[in-house]
């Protein structure tokens, strides 16, 4: 199974992008997307009183992901379905903190709203100096890559580095990272496609989204990020809101570079005439493969045509 989401959307509408909280301001009788609207029968944010019903309304208060990553879940269980993952350093909202330590609350940089596990969370610190660039790397507790590391980080991790002694970046915590695995965090890549390239061979983990397991719409969304474009994180949100639809679908000749194709709950990047780049469930793993079989073992295994594809502005 290669898919990445099968919810019933219900957000009406065009989708509003880059997210913030205010655009789910919607009249009374719209129906909001759960998956990014923080509202439950017994709580819901503030800024959602009037919009939607709740027993009580609350500002929610400000964490950021201190571990590695988080899962983010859609139950308050261990055992239930991974939704995406929160990577260390990404700042969030919380609204709800229960008595068996999980945090329901929504993730800023993407508006998704779930259950997370709050051992994960911290108070907020400094703003991010530094993000990870290497697919995974290290921590180590001192400047010799033969201590034992006190964590590993995937790509896009951010950090807040307090100095530079090569071949080291020091975090304002202590912590030893190789300055050759991070960058800025304002530094923007060129190629999104070279970027997912970069995944090949990266298990398929579906709600995943670091090195070690990822789904599809979370490669396009790492890569999309890294290149300085937002990006929403599930496939349907992402042919809404990325991007123009060509006017046929149905013609690859027609696809170039950096095309996004499109089928009911997955998605692949348009790697050149020839291929595709996706994280495919079918395959158990991020592969390049040949557009016109991709296209006939999809119609095959889970009788779905191509539906749409999208061209990317170019960057600015």
């Amino acid at each position: 199974m290669m898919k990445r989401r099968a919810f019933v959307t219900l957000l009406s509408g065009a989708v509003a992008w880059p997210f913030t909280a205010r655009a789910q301001q919607a009249p009374a009788d719209r129906k909001l997307d759960p998956r990014i609207t923080p509202a439950r029968g017994d709580i819901a944010a503030k800024h959602l009183a009037g919009v939607v019903e709740a027993q009580r309304f609350v500002e929610g208060k400000a964490y950021e992901i201190g571990a590695a990553q988080a899962p983010v879940r859609d139950k308050p269980a261990p055992d239930a379905e991974l939704q995406t993952e929160a990577l260390k350093g990404e700042r969030l909202t919380v609204y709800d903190i229960d008595a068996q330590g999980w945090a329901w609350g929504q993730l800023a940089a993407d508006g998704y709203v779930g259950y997370l596990p709050a051992s994960a969370l911290v108070a907020p610190g400094p703003a991010a100096t530094h993000k990870v660039t290497a697919l995974r790397t290290f921590v180590l507790p001192g400047p010799s890559i033969r201590l034992p590391p006190l964590e590993m980080l995937s790509f896009g991790s951010r950090l807040v580095i307090a100095r530079i002694e090569e071949p080291f970046a020091i975090t304002a915590s202590g912590g030893h990272v190789p300055t050759v695995h991070v960058a800025a965090v304002e530094k923007t890549e060129t190629d999104f496609v070279a970027l997912a390239e970069r995944f090949l061979g990266t298990p398929y983990l579906w709600g995943g989204k670091t090195s070690i397991g990822l789904d599809c719409s979370a490669l396009v969304q790492l890569a999309l990020n890294a290149c300085g474009m937002p990006c929403p994180r599930d496939t349907d949100m992402q042919e809404k809101a990325l991007g123009s639809a060509l006017a046929d679908p149905s013609r690859p000749d027609n696809w170039r570079r950096g095309d996004l194709v499109f089928w009911k709950g997955h998605v692949a990047i348009v790697r050149d005439a020839a291929t595709l780049v996706h994280a495919s469930g079918n395959y158990s793993t991020v592969i390049v493969e040949p557009t016109g079989p991709a296209i006939a073992r999809i119609l095959a295994e889970e009788a779905h045509e191509v539906r749409t594809v999208r061209r990317l502005p170019p960057p600015a």
